[in-house]
């Protein structure tokens, strides 16, 4: 099978697209034909050396992704050839051919594509635990998202209004504004005008309810924003490492700084399939849309070299 592969760590360059052994299933596992990979940061960090890699080269990275089961291990016995499969956190995606675990395994409905089920689960599946766990979103909730034209960004503000609340996104170009405008957006800031100003300003000097923060280096920005009572949900550093946090500084505002990772949220199979079921649904329903670009899998050097731009709003795909 083809599969994009890289020896060393390095820049994009470092990527090549070439011919590898087939994966070898276990008798739990499903082996899949890829249709649809999704591209993501943790990729690139992956291949510059910063995320530990287990094994020898060649690497395989990828983790996301969507295809047909052409294979079953002998102790599967609930899923079949043919049966449409998604999954968000199997290593070695960037390849024709990919060994699946059954609890995994996340089956994709009719009316979904190959190509939504790739765009959707890691980030679709973070913007929902961000809004039902880290601070769970109500109607008349005022929220303010980092990085609003992204991935995530864009998620997020569409689930937050499919639950009632209102958004005001931060981006950092005028055409970012637009896309994070026409994923409902109530209003959005640029990182380089007085944003705290304005989203004081915006709320008549409260503060918004929650701040979904993935930037990092901005962690503080984020709490003069939010009201007595408020919280600050983190998630990333996109931007560089927050500053260590003074916990009286919470207790003298009575703010909440909590954490979030996806995976201390999936921890079943159940798990998996109930909140992707979820997002599934809106997806179906027109609730949520997804934007992406694709690139072919061939062309993976050039799809991180876009994705390492900052240019990109929404997903990257690859496709084998």
């Amino acid at each position: 099978m083809k599969a994009l592969v890289f020896d060393q760590f390095g820049g994009p360059e470092v990527l090549k697209y070439r011919e590898i052994s087939e994966p070898v299933i276990g008798s739990g596992d499903i082996l899949l034909e890829m249709k649809a990979i999704g591209l993501n940061f943790a990729d690139v960090y992956r291949r510059k050396g910063n995320y530990h890699l287990e094994g020898q080269p060649p690497y395989i990275l990828g983790y996301e992704g969507a295809g047909i089961v052409i294979q079953v291990g002998s102790n599967v016995n609930d899923v079949s050839v043919g049966d449409r499969i998604a999954f968000a956190d199997v290593p070695a995606a960037n390849a024709e051919l990919v060994a699946v675990p059954r609890e995994k395994a996340i089956p994709i409905p009719e009316g979904v594509t190959y190509e939504s089920a790739a765009s959707l689960l890691l980030q679709g599946l973070t913007a929902h635990y961000l809004t039902r766990d880290s601070f769970s979103i109500k109607k008349g909730d005022i929220a303010l998202v980092h990085a609003a034209a992204g991935g995530v960004g864009q998620l997020l503000i569409q689930i937050i209004k499919l639950l009632g609340g209102t958004v005001i996104g931060l981006t950092s170009s005028e055409k970012k504004r637009q896309v994070a405008l026409s994923a409902g957006a109530d209003s959005v800031f640029l990182y380089n005008d007085s944003w705290k100003e304005s989203v004081l300003d915006e709320t008549f000097g409260k503060g918004v309810d929650v701040v979904y923060e993935s930037v990092g280096s901005t962690i503080m920005d984020s709490f003069e924003v939010t009201r007595i009572g408020g919280t600050v949900v983190f998630f990333g550093m996109a931007g560089g490492d927050p500053v260590s946090i003074d916990p009286r500084m919470l207790m003298d505002t009575s703010k909440t700084l909590t954490g979030g990772d996806l995976w201390n949220v999936l921890t079943s199979h159940e798990e998996r399939v109930k909140r992707s079921s979820e997002l599934f649904e809106w997806i179906k329903n027109g609730h949520v849309k997804i934007t992406d670009t694709s690139f072919s899998l061939s062309e993976g050097a050039t799809a991180h070299e876009y994705l390492e731009s900052r240019k990109s709003t929404g997903k990257i795909l690859l496709i084998p």
